[in-house]
């Protein structure tokens, strides 16, 4: 708990914030009629506008929250999360951008759909952004329960109420125009609190950096060891599934693939992902700072540091008692908010790609196979919404305990295994057939999930087993690994009909004519 003074100064914060992002919602409903405005804005979102809300999409609570508080545990070792994330970002513009933007419409089923048998297709990738999304939901919602458990003082399921509540009202009335500008919203602030954060921190030390990483040194129990690889993991197979999990997973994340078809040409989605790459970049070299800072400053204050190293509230809090440290009560209170305003604009992201494969994918495309007006899916996609969001609130209670950035890289490694291999191999490989694609989303889709619960993070964390069966908390180079060889195999094998089609009419000649024409 904090003294009135930060109470009152996040209290207002946060009001603002809602308010603010229910007069941006209330303007979207206004302009959101038809299926194309309410998925992706009418393509009318510019590319500097879906740079910043690509960054707001993954400047989540994972990041802001999970990773400061990974860099207080493991040190150096969270280098391996933000290098992998500006890796994947990188990978994206190269690999995707034009070809996502040109062929896609509304969700990253079209893409897949447009050479392979469609409804098999967007039946596989409806499951794959279901599954990713829920526990991606899930970390948002733990770190708001988190926030407003220290801050306010009110109970976690409080929290978690809130944020499903509004998340909803954003989605089911804005759509995609209303989430694009909260996330921007988003963005700024929390781009602005990050730095004033970063400034207050070197501040301390005179802006000497060799001082601040001697003093982390210091007081650290493993001393300058934690400038060395192995505070987190120390075997390769992790750190390979970790890479991955970033590299592939992001590059499969719906909520991401998405915000392509918001922008209106290739040209614009490569800027925004230009952007991205900046403001992402810049904002991961900033945790890691405020991190090692944290291990410096934070040590030997007991009331959010015991003997034994153990964080009051748990890891995901570091960052906000670390601005309560250097900046008083009222920063304290500022930087709370904003992390939950974070949270809101992210989980909007989330719940919106997950409505869409629900209505867009499932319903429109498989069940009436395209017999369905925009008015109707819309209005199916508006109930999916309220579903989805109750179920990862109702979830959310039972992984309280779990890092938020953990939970984060376990959506991204379901992305990696389901979506990624069927998105890479239909631009990219002729031979790809959809007895293939289906058999290895399939196979990375049970891999992934029954080494996930099978690994510490379920296993340990969540079911109280005192050892896991995997011994790995990302299994994401076994399962990519396994999802790639399945449908490459299967693929080959394939002498139906159907496939002998897909083979002869691999589009290699149809993305370059559809690149030049928009």
């Amino acid at each position: 708990m904090t003294d009135a003074g930060g109470n009152l100064s996040a209290i207002a914060v946060f009001i603002a914030f809602v308010t603010l992002s229910l007069i941006i919602t209330w303007w979207a409903a206004g302009r959101t009629h038809s299926a194309g405005q309410f998925y992706t804005a009418g393509g009318q979102i510019t590319g500097f506008q879906n740079g910043l809300a690509l960054a707001g999409d993954f400047m989540s609570a994972a990041s802001f929250l999970g990773l400061t508080g990974l860099a207080f545990i493991g040190g150096a070792d969270v280098m391996l999360f933000t290098v992998a994330i500006t890796v994947s970002w990188a990978f994206i513009l190269f690999a995707f951008a034009d070809r996502m933007r040109n062929l896609g419409r509304y969700t990253f089923a079209d893409v897949v759909a447009y050479r392979l048998q469609p409804e098999r297709m967007r039946l596989l990738a409806a499951t794959g952004t279901l599954i990713v999304a829920i526990p991606y939901l899930i970390a948002q919602m733990v770190g708001a329960g988190s926030l407003i458990e220290t801050l306010f003082g009110l109970p976690y399921m409080a929290a978690v109420l809130v944020v499903g509540s509004l998340m909803t009202i954003y989605v089911v009335f804005g759509g995609m125009l209303a989430t694009t500008w909260v996330q921007v919203t988003k963005a700024v602030l929390l781009l602005g609190g990050g730095t004033v954060l970063l400034l207050l921190v070197l501040a301390q030390f005179g802006f000497d950096f060799n001082a601040l990483f001697d003093r982390a040194a210091e007081v650290h129990p493993r001393k300058t060891d934690i400038f060395k690889p192995g505070g987190l993991y120390d075997d390769p197979i992790s750190i390979l599934s970790l890479a991955l999990a970033f590299i592939c997973g992001t590059a499969g994340l719906p909520h991401v693939l998405m915000r392509f078809f918001t922008v209106p040409d290739a040209k614009q989605a490569r800027r925004s992902i230009g952007y991205a790459i900046v403001f992402i970049g810049y904002f991961q070299v900033a945790i890691v700072i405020i991190g090692i800072a944290a291990i410096s400053l934070l040590s030997g204050h007991a009331e959010h540091v015991d003997d034994s190293g153990r964080i009051a509230g748990g890891a995901n809090m570091v960052a906000i008692y670390l601005s309560r440290l250097v900046g008083g009560e009222v920063f304290f209170g500022l930087i709370a908010a904003v992390a939950f305003a974070t949270i809101l604009a992210v989980v909007a992201g989330i719940l919106l790609s997950a409505s869409a494969a629900v209505a867009h994918d499932f319903y429109s495309n498989v069940i009436r196979r395209g017999e369905i007006s925009d008015r109707a899916e819309v209005r199916v996609s508006r109930w999916a919404t309220v579903v989805i969001g109750a179920v990862a609130i109702s979830l959310s209670v039972l992984f309280k305990n779990v890092n938020v950035a953990v939970l984060s890289t376990i959506a991204l490694a379901v992305a990696a295994s389901v979506n990624f291999p069927a998105i890479f191999l239909a631009l990219f490989w002729k031979n790809l057939t959809t007895n293939g694609a289906v058999a290895g989303g399939l196979t990375g889709l049970v891999v992934v999930v029954v080494l996930v619960v099978l690994g510490p993070t379920v296993w340990v964390a969540v079911l109280g087993n005192e050892t896991p069966i995997f011994p790995y908390a990302y299994p994401t180079l076994f399962s990519v690994a396994a999802a790639f060889a399945v449908t490459i195999v299967v693929s080959l094998a394939d002498r139906s009909p159907r496939a002998a089609l897909e083979r002869a009419g691999y589009p290699a000649q149809l993305v370059r004519s559809e690149i030049g024409k928009r």
